[in-house]
């Protein structure tokens, strides 16, 4: 059973930056693709960036593209999501979660992945 434990998530003033990350137990995490999503108050749950098993694909909304940036270091078992440029519209609880595939390019619905962490809260704000 693999297990996602996310953390790096805190208050950051706007035009800040966090590094988001995401310890994988259980199995070994190059067998799968990862995603991260977010949930902000009263919205519903948005993919914020996905990347490959091996990390030579990545994918973006136009609301995080050239913000987000979306890597891993398998070999640690860990995924990143590094965001810049924080706005007060991305306070959200954070999530990565796991599909088993390796598959480019990465396009699954989130309920087609198969683990997700328990989520790690980031709130930008003055």
């Amino acid at each position: 059973q693999l297990q996602l434990v996310e953390s790096g998530g805190g208050l950051v003033q706007p035009g800040g930056s966090l590094r988001l990350s995401c310890v994988a137990s259980g199995l070994a995490l190059d067998a799968y693709a990862m995603g991260w999503f977010r949930q902000g108050p009263g919205k519903a749950r948005e993919e914020v960036a996905v990347i490959s098993y091996n990390g030579g694909y990545t994918k973006y909304p136009d609301s995080v593209k050239g913000r987000f940036t979306a890597s891993r270091d398998n070999d640690k078992n860990t995924a990143y999501l590094s965001m810049n440029s924080l706005k007060p519209e991305d306070t959200a609880v954070y999530y990565c979660a796991a599909i088993r595939t390796r598959v480019d390019p990465v396009d699954f619905h989130e309920t087609e992945y198969d683990y997700w962490g328990q989520g790690t809260q980031v709130t930008v704000s003055s």
